[in-house]
């Protein structure tokens, strides 16, 4: 099954706003963030403004990483 493009960047989306719903984010839900962006093989633009925002609210203490 081809993925959509511009899936990959509503599921990570939809993923950060769980983070910043729940103000943390697990081992496993970064991980899967991760493995979203990077499963077509490229990383584009809009996915990496949205890792960069991620990694910028984890560096601020918006969103904390917890373990599972």
């Amino acid at each position: 099954m081809e993925k959509v493009k511009g899936d990959s960047g509503k599921r990570i989306a939809d993923m950060i706003k769980k983070a910043m719903d729940d103000h943390q984010i697990t081992t496993t839900e970064y991980e899967k963030i991760m493995m979203i962006a990077d499963e077509d093989g490229v990383i584009d633009a809009q996915e990496r403004r949205q890792l960069a925002e991620l990694q910028n609210m984890i560096d601020n203490g918006t969103i904390k990483r917890v373990a599972d």
